[in-house]
């Protein structure tokens, strides 16, 4: 991930970073977010002898996306992360002086192995680093870059991020790019060793003519590709880049075969767009797959600065293939560790427009309700709201009356502050003759992740009376059945106090 904002002027030094982070009201405390600084891509995910490893660009000099490191941090249960050391910081010269930027982990024979963009100038090359048995100490390859420059006789719009694995005894690895007058593009290479590359050819070439300003459009530059096999289907996950701009997240269904991807279907892959963007995902050893994004913020850059941080890492999802062929998304079950305090609603018919839920209160809450809608009918479920009504968060869910489905989120209210993100999000749901929605939302302060359906909406909110933002509330138009509503309070998966910049 690249858009490369330089410090602006009179930004804040690194000196009480994490302190002022830890004081933010805005700042999520189940999510995994870095000490303080800067946060974006998730990267070198991996389940490495029975430990998860999150790796992420990072800066712990400011919250500014600037001469990116490797941040890194690592978990028995997906719930609770223990910062490690700084796993790659930018050379006092050479490919990577300008930032360590996004890659990925593989096992080399035994050897961790990172490979991972170089910045230098304007250029953006493939890098690779060994690591120690236990993963948290790094040693960059002299040769450093592996690829010298993209393919000759090809106007590209930019060349970065990887995904590599091994076919027999070849490795293989995509480079997210893009073709100038055509669109974006994923670069196929060989090599044995990792470190001599042979270009192969681009592996799918999107059309980027087609759908401009559209929500499934897809740039003219795929950062941050991913393929994988999932039951059976190949998936191949992009994010939608154009000229510095992140747009969001996509991904196509097909048969990967040979050199090149024939696509079936083309997805969205989050319903916030720009919210849950350079995913990357991992098999685990329980043979799931595990995908993180990066939930950017939708504040000022002058209002990320003074709070300390920017970034939010998403919640780790388990993603699965769906009856009708895309995919389906969920938390993993063990974040249901951090359950505390339950608050059960009857079941009934949704009579009212609007009820407050005066049991169900806080910033931190695992909520999941199941309903059934008549055609024709809308429910709405409301969080983050003052007392007031006048700052509210609305998650709604409606039927048409030929029976399609809508998940949307209305932010318009959200926050009285003018300088932030408040546009709505909204994506089709699938719905079963009956009407049946299985509803899941977490707040987590700012951090906002809905599940319908198996469909993912990730977003961000900033009330500006944080500690009276904590209303729920309920609410139909038309034929709704409430059948389950349950809710959680969350604890924090942090300890108490700020965490250091460099562990």
């Amino acid at each position: 991930m690249t858009h490369d904002l330089t410090l602006p002027s009179g930004t804040p030094t690194a000196e009480g970073l994490a302190e002022r982070a830890l004081r933010d009201p805005h700042r999520p405390r189940f999510h995994f977010t870095s000490p303080g600084g800067w946060l974006n891509d998730p990267n070198g995910l991996s389940h490495w002898n029975g430990v998860y490893h999150l790796f992420y660009q990072y800066n712990p000099l400011a919250a500014a996306h600037h001469r990116i490191h490797w941040g890194h941090a690592t978990s028995i249960d997906l719930v609770h992360w223990a910062d490690e050391p700084v796993a790659l910081v930018p050379g006092s010269d050479g490919p990577d002086r300008d930032g360590c930027w996004s890659g990925v982990l593989v096992d080399d024979g035994g050897v961790p192995t990172l490979v991972y963009s170089g910045r230098h100038g304007e250029h953006e090359l493939p890098c690779v680093a060994r690591g120690s048995a236990d993963l948290r100490y790094w040693t960059k390859d002299p040769a450093n870059p592996v690829i010298t420059a993209p393919p000759e006789g090809t106007d590209i719009t930019a060349f970065r991020d990887h995904c590599v694995w091994q076919e027999g005894q070849v490795w293989r690895q995509l480079v997210g790019s893009g073709i100038r007058g055509a669109g974006g593009t994923a670069f196929l290479y060989e090599s044995d060793d990792l470190r001599s590359w042979r270009y192969v050819g681009p592996l799918l070439t999107g059309d980027a003519s087609q759908n401009r300003g559209e929500l499934d459009w897809t740039g003219t530059m795929w950062e941050c590709v991913d393929l994988f096999g999932i039951d059976g289907a190949d998936v191949l996950v992009f994010s939608a880049w154009d000229e510095g701009t992140t747009h969001h997240s996509l991904y196509w269904t097909g048969r990967y075969q040979g050199d090149t991807f024939t696509p079936t279907g083309l997805h969205r892959l989050d319903y916030g767009g720009r919210y849950f963007y350079a995913p990357q995902s991992t098999g685990d050893e329980h043979g799931r797959r595990i995908m993180f994004g990066w939930l950017q913020e939708g504040r000022t850059d002058e209002a990320n600065a003074q709070a300390g941080w920017c970034g939010v890492m998403s919640l780790p999802r388990v993603v699965t293939l769906a009856t009708d062929g895309g995919l389906h998304q969920a938390p993993v079950p063990e974040l249901t560790e951090l359950r505390r305090e339950r608050v059960e609603v009857a079941p009934g018919r949704l009579a009212d427009p609007y009820s407050r839920l005066p049991a169900v209160r806080g910033e931190q809450l695992d909520i999941e309700t199941t309903l059934r809608l008549g055609t024709g009918a809308t429910a709405r479920l409301v969080v983050r709201e003052t007392p007031d009504g006048a700052e509210r968060t609305v998650v709604e869910v409606s039927r048409s009356r030929d029976g399609a489905g809508m998940l949307r989120l209305h932010r318009e209210n959200s926050s009285l502050d003018p300088t932030v993100d408040t546009e709505p999000r909204y994506g089709e749901l699938p719905l079963d003759p009956d009407g049946r929605v299985d509803l899941r939302v977490l707040v987590d302060h700012s951090a906002l992740e809905i599940f319908a359906n198996g469909r993912a909406l990730t977003a961000r909110v900033y009330p500006t009376r944080p500690d009276e933002a904590v209303g729920v509330g309920i609410g139909a138009d038309g034929d709704v059945a409430l059948e389950r509503f349950d809710a959680w309070q969350m604890a924090s998966a942090f300890t108490d106090g700020p965490r250091p910049l460099w562990p």
